[in-house]
């Protein structure tokens, strides 16, 4: 049976102040019936993990270097965001593509140096509005999961986010055919490639303006085991509401 996850991506908000949402958060879901994950920006991940302590509520990192160390400045290995209090790394965000050039290659790369160091991969896919509208959806998510996880991926250290690029911040939502359409696929690709028993182990994250007022219907489709959520999550407020529904789906 796999786990529900409810992932929030704080991106690049938040300084030691906004760890009073977090510490909320932490009190109203002490014993969680699914899993609930903040990724704040490195410079929080220490005293995030600190701020939660035994709640139950998992803290993230939104990225890493492929390299364990080295001279690689201003960049952080998947040793440092688990020293620091990280279970899991956000791999491959659109926003990553798109800002720092990254392919697949990269995020595949990512990938293993977190899977080596221990840590749990959600590796990104996702399409544009105009893939999406030249009906190449299906044919641009194939393509980024197989360049962007690796063969060593298990249902252990990989989650799958699928986060229609479009639909990210700005209010807008695949209609829930197209998003159990997505699912399932990857969910296909994955028992294909993996076999079943770890191709039906991994979770599958829906992400794009999810709110607390339209999660409840994203998380009654088909392979959509939680949500990855970027705005709604920096408040506990909000995020609750997503985690509420995500309990009763």
């Amino acid at each position: 049976m796999r786990r529900k996850l409810a992932a929030g991506n704080w991106k690049m908000n938040g300084t030691a102040g906004d760890l009073a949402e977090l510490e909320a958060l932490s009190r109203t879901y002490p014993s969680p019936s699914v899993d609930v994950l903040i990724c704040p920006p490195a410079t929080l991940i220490h005293r995030a993990a600190q701020t939660v302590g035994e709640a139950g509520i998992k803290i993230g990192g939104q990225d890493c270097h492929t390299a364990s160390s080295g001279a690689h400045t201003g960049d952080i290995s998947a040793e440092m965001l688990m020293d620091a209090g990280a279970s899991m790394v956000i791999l491959g965000h659109s926003e990553r593509r798109e800002d720092h050039a990254e392919q697949n290659e990269d995020v595949r790369a990512k990938a293993r140096a977190v899977m080596d160091a221990g840590l749990k991969a959600i590796i990104c896919v996702g399409e544009s509005l105009e893939q999406r509208e030249a009906a190449n959806t299906l044919d641009i998510i194939g393509g980024q999961m197989s360049g962007s996880i690796p063969d060593q991926s298990t249902g252990e250290n990989l989650i799958v986010a699928y986060e229609p690029i479009w639909a990210i911040g700005t209010g807008k939502v695949p209609t829930l055919d197209e998003i159990g359409e997505v699912h399932d696929f990857i969910r296909a690709r994955l028992e294909r490639r993996f076999g079943e028993g770890v191709g039906r182990s991994v979770r599958l994250l829906y992400g794009g303006s999810v709110k607390p007022g339209n999660a409840a219907d994203i998380f009654a489709v088909s392979n959509v085991d939680g949500a990855l959520v970027g705005g709604a999550s920096l408040k506990a407020d909000d995020f609750s509401g997503i985690i509420d529904a995500l309990q009763n789906a």
